[in-house]
């Protein structure tokens, strides 16, 4: 596990460069294997990649109080670390989804020493039919973007795909 996070740092540290922001979302790279996601709060990116390299990258909302971990429940904050995508949903209320795990059990106890619940549901999703023209952070604690690029997304990315997201 602590190989896998030194190896995520080292690789949010490399997306840095303007030319991982750049990724040709119609180039041949598209027909790459999905290894890992990457979610970068301060820049609102997420990052489709194979292997080292970022071979997708969309414009992300975030909950209402993007800055920090998730803490608890109703917080309006995404969560920060190591996780993996649980599964997909094709049935969501936003569109298409794929699930997030958290909480984990770091998540639970930071909760609990709280006295709070730390909630959960905390997904990649669309935006729907219900969510027209969103202010820029708008979820409770999730990634969004828009359904053209969630039908993507859902596609690519299969269950058990580790995503690190960054603060």
């Amino acid at each position: 596990m602590k190989r896998a996070f030194c190896a995520f740092i080292l690789l949010a540290a490399s997306l840095g460069s303007p030319a991982a922001a750049n990724v040709d979302p119609s180039g041949p790279e598209a027909r790459l294997q999905i290894t890992q996601l990457l979610l970068d709060k301060s820049s609102r990116r997420l990052y489709l990649l194979n292997g080292k390299k970022a071979v997708r990258s969309y414009q992300v909302d975030l909950g209402s109080n993007p800055a920090g971990p998730k803490q608890f429940q109703s917080d309006g904050r995404t969560p920060e670390g190591l996780y993996h995508i649980t599964h997909r949903n094709p049935h969501s209320n936003f569109f298409l989804s794929l699930g997030i795990s958290y909480p984990n059990d770091r998540d639970r106890a930071r909760a609990r020493a709280l006295g709070r619940d730390p909630g959960g549901d905390i997904f990649i999703h669309g935006r729907g039919a219900r969510v027209q023209n969103p202010p820029r952070d708008w979820t409770r604690g999730c990634a969004a973007v828009t359904d053209r690029e969630m039908a993507e997304i859902f596609d690519l990315v299969p269950p058990g795909t580790p995503i690190f997201i960054k603060p």
